[in-house]
């Protein structure tokens, strides 16, 4: 078997023959503090980066080790969540600059080295891994044991309004999360997803480089570059990242596919809900709700503002909504309010937004949301991303651009009503028995022109069901939130648990009034509904 220290020296020595540019001259040397760079200065920039994932496309993938030391392996949570890094050994630490990184240790889930540079003036240098780096607290370990080919498992962006809460992290496979205006982490997204929502074990790209360029004095902006690699693909990755009000990344994705991907994901963001007003399947909790978002938001290629509420399903759901050059997407947390969730450790009314406005054509395809089932509530069990309707084929370059909001309301808006909550029940009339079983929901819209409305307005909910019996439907003024109350009973068909899709929104004297919610509702078994009647 090969061993680590060896596997470790092959694969830098093939990364870095392939990173093998002319030098940059030593007067130009990168000067940096806090870190200790290694190796030779390469000249650098994206165009480089899109070459060298295309040159890894066109060979064999090399897989990067994920066998840590045992004492490293076998580290806990808390044991590891101890290891810090030492503040006065922070990239730019010290420069008068806006911005400064730390790195993160490998360990827990962060089991594969990730490779790290410093860019300056038009050339990158890899940055030292020293045990030393890091402070190892209650973790067990000791400095003088760490190998010093370890390696570093991320990297957390930290901004000059506050050095001790990061803004940013990027770290494991290529997840990454930031936080709005209230400091609070919450969902996360990926570089690229595959094969997510198939009846097999997903592939999990990495980022297995990072390119971190010095940002200008006093500038709010920060450019990192990203090198993915997986078995099915290679990619580059270009991130500017703007520290304002709300965090914004513009990202750019230069993809170069091995093979043929039966199901590409672009722009995924990945998400906990468990428990909400709709979906009581786990009611073992005392906390009313337990979610990082509640709803899928759209703003397809034709203009319609589409509300899609997430849930703990039964089963593996896999929805497609299919769009031509669609304008947006996010997984988004409506709910803000603290009695909502009485959570007062975690603060899920905090939760951030992550909305993806695409840039350029990306053509036919569809927004999938992949919804797991999960019985708790540290499991990331929502996905969504945009499919494109041609499957990626190997030797191509894919181009995609988009603007990443982390924010907490859409930056984007309609003068339309949006939905405010879904509930679900029982249906029938209460005071008189019920005869066979039916299902309740309750949507409250509110904003738009909602509260201009007279009590004569004509508002009737346009409902329609993929299958089974529509009734008991009603609209009416909701005055303690300024809105409106849609409410309709489905009938199932039959006895069976195939999931439903329903589709609902207000329409005032014959014209769209609001967005669209969207559902998918799975009917229980027969003897579940006679117990929910009663019987």
């Amino acid at each position: 078997m090969i061993g680590r220290r060896r596997f470790l020296r092959g694969s830098a020595a093939a990364l870095s023959a392939a990173l093998c540019w002319p030098c940059a001259s030593a007067e130009a040397a990168v000067r940096t503090r806090g870190v200790n760079l290694t190796g030779p200065r390469q000249v650098f920039d994206y165009a480089r980066l899109k070459g060298l994932a295309r040159n890894l496309a066109s060979s064999t993938y090399q897989p990067p080790p994920d066998q840590l030391p045992p004492s490293i392996q076998q580290l806990d949570w808390d044991h590891w969540q101890s290891i810090r890094y030492r503040e006065e050994r922070s990239l730019w630490v010290g420069e008068g600059l806006r911005f400064q990184v730390r790195f993160a240790h490998l360990g827990f889930r962060l089991n594969k080295p990730v490779r790290m540079f410093a860019v300056e003036n038009g050339a990158s240098q890899e940055i030292a891994y020293e045990p030393a780096l890091f402070d190892y607290g209650h973790s067990g370990l000791k400095a003088q044991q760490i190998p010093h080919q370890l390696g570093f498992g991320g990297w957390r962006l930290y901004f000059h309004t506050d050095w001790v809460r990061d803004i940013a992290a990027f770290q494991g496979a290529s997840y990454f999360r930031a936080v709005d205006i209230d400091r609070q982490y919450g969902m996360s997204q990926r570089g690229l997803a595959i094969d997510t929502g198939l009846p097999r074990p997903e592939e999990f790209p990495d980022f297995v480089a990072y390119y971190l360029e010095r940002p200008a004095t006093d500038s709010t902006q920060l450019t990192v570059y990203g090198l993915l690699d997986s078995p099915s693909v290679a990619g580059a990755y270009r991130f500017i990242i703007d520290a304002g009000r709300s965090l914004v990344m513009d990202i750019d994705a230069a993809l170069y596919p091995r093979k043929l991907i039966e199901r590409l994901g672009i722009a995924p963001g990945t998400s906990m809900y468990l428990v909400g007003k709709k979906d009581r399947r786990v009611t073992n909790d005392w906390r009313p709700e337990i979610h990082d978002s509640d709803g899928l938001q759209m703003w397809n290629g034709s203009g319609e503002w589409i509300w899609r509420p997430l849930v703990n399903p039964p089963g593996v759901h896999v929805n497609s909504y299919l769009d031509e050059h669609p304008r947006g997407f996010g997984l988004m947390q409506r709910e803000r309010h603290f009695e909502q969730y009485q959570d007062d450790g975690v603060f899920y009314e905090k939760r951030p937004d992550a909305w993806v406005e695409p840039k350029g054509n990306w053509g036919k395809g569809a927004v999938m949301l992949v919804e797991i089932p999960t019985e708790d509530e540290t499991s990331d069990n929502v996905v969504a991303f945009w499919n494109p309707a041609e499957k990626p084929q190997r030797g191509q370059e894919l181009l995609y651009g988009y603007r990443l909001c982390w924010c907490r309301e859409n930056p984007f808006s309609a003068d339309l009503a949006r939905v405010y909550a879904t509930r679900t029940g029982i249906g029938g009339v209460i005071g008189r028995k019920r005869e066979y079983f039916s299902w309740r929901f309750v949507v409250d819209f509110v904003g738009g022109q909602l509260a201009t409305l007279g009590d004569g307005a004509r508002v009737t909910p346009v409902i329609s069901a993929s299958r089974g019996r529509v009734e008991i439907t009603s609209a009416r003024p909701l005055y303690p939130v300024n809105g409106w109350r849609a409410m309709f009973d489905l009938v199932p068909p039959d006895d069976g648990t195939e999931p439903i899709n329903l589709r609902l929104y207000l329409s005032v004297d014959g014209r769209g009034f609001s967005e669209t919610w969207l559902y998918q509702y799975t009917p229980p078994p027969p003897e579940q509904r006679k117990a929910l009647m009663g019987l």
